[in-house]
């Protein structure tokens, strides 16, 4: 015959169970900053499926920003056509 004592929880049973605990709402927790971090992205500039921009219109809108002179549009220019022709 088997008696039982008190709940039947010994040290081992209540340390394990306390641990059982802090580690599933830990990862409840973890899944929702998960969730909310993948939701809340902004998406990026590009989509992989837009190709980037061709060297002529990013000597382009260099010029148009003001970051390179007139003189150096063109001769950049110049040598992008030349390289296209080899």
């Amino acid at each position: 015959m088997m008696y039982w004592y008190g709940n039947g929880m010994n040290g081992w049973g209540v340390a394990l169970t306390t641990i059982g605990n802090l580690v599933f709402w830990g990862l409840v927790v973890a899944a929702i900053v998960v969730l909310v971090r993948v939701l809340g992205r902004r998406p990026s500039g590009r989509s992989f499926e837009e190709a980037p921009p061709a060297p002529e219109q990013m000597l382009a809108e260099r010029f148009a920003r003001g970051e390179i002179d007139e003189e150096t549009y063109r001769r950049d220019l110049r040598t992008l056509e030349e390289l296209q022709r080899r």
